[in-house]
């Protein structure tokens, strides 16, 4: 018996080192908690270092996740300054697609694209302390100053803007003067927002902490089972 356990518990280890990630509770009515830290890794890998979530990794344990029968919801934690918006924006895609219960829970920061991964959850937490950072697309690397250029800015924010506007409360014109604001943040645009003000636009449903979180994903785990 001590050794089945040991063996369990090496496996829960191998599957948070792997994809930062563990199901947790009892069988038949257990939850996946994923972790969403650091900078989100996209078609480049980072340099040594930094500390980053792959989401080629995500993408097959969210289908997993979805397809599990023992498997009731998600629960997302973030703490990410940002990192690629395309590979971000697909998470946040796939998040809001899934028929299972989610939630999210903002620790530390949900910054950049992180704001759609944080609203992409049928339910959203923020604890008073966490900040997010809501600026305009930005590029790293050689730029072309043409108008294709700018299109391709230019659409990109639209679709994350529209993403955001969809899975919140907040309103594009709300948003839109957020990302653009001139006066907060030293050498660029946007804003900086707190806990409490996240909740306060409409951008994240509800102020709490785990426990928080952990009981609205069991209600909607309950109210789904009902149905």
């Amino acid at each position: 018996m001590s050794e089945e356990k040991d063996q369990n518990s090496e496996t829960e280890l191998e599957e948070i080192f792997k994809s930062g990630g563990v199901t947790a509770g009892k069988e038949g009515n257990a939850i996946h908690c994923l972790s969403i830290v650091g900078q989100i890794e996209g078609h480049y890998a980072l340099g040594e270092g930094q500390k980053a979530t792959k989401y080629e990794h995500l993408i097959p344990l969210l289908v997993s996740i979805e397809e599990s029968e023992e498997i009731k919801g998600l629960l997302v934690i973030l703490n990410t300054m940002g990192g690629d918006v395309e590979a971000g924006l697909a998470l946040a895609e796939m998040i809001a697609s899934m028929k299972k219960p989610t939630v999210s829970l903002v620790l530390g920061g949900g910054h950049s694209i992180g704001v759609p991964l944080a609203v992409a959850a049928k339910r959203s937490f923020i604890v008073p302390s966490a900040t997010m950072t809501i600026h305009p697309v930005r590029i790293n690397g050689l730029v072309l100053g043409v108008p294709q250029t700018y299109r391709y800015f230019q659409d990109m924010q639209g679709r994350i803007v529209d993403f955001v506007c969809r899975h919140s409360d907040i309103s594009k014109e709300r948003l839109e003067e957020l990302m653009m604001r001139p006066d907060m943040i030293a050498t660029d645009v946007g804003s900086i927002i707190d806990g409490r003000e996240a909740v306060e636009c409409g951008l994240i449903d509800e102020v709490g902490g785990l426990d928080a979180a952990l009981d609205a994903l069991h209600n909607m785990c309950r109210d789904k089972t009902k149905v």
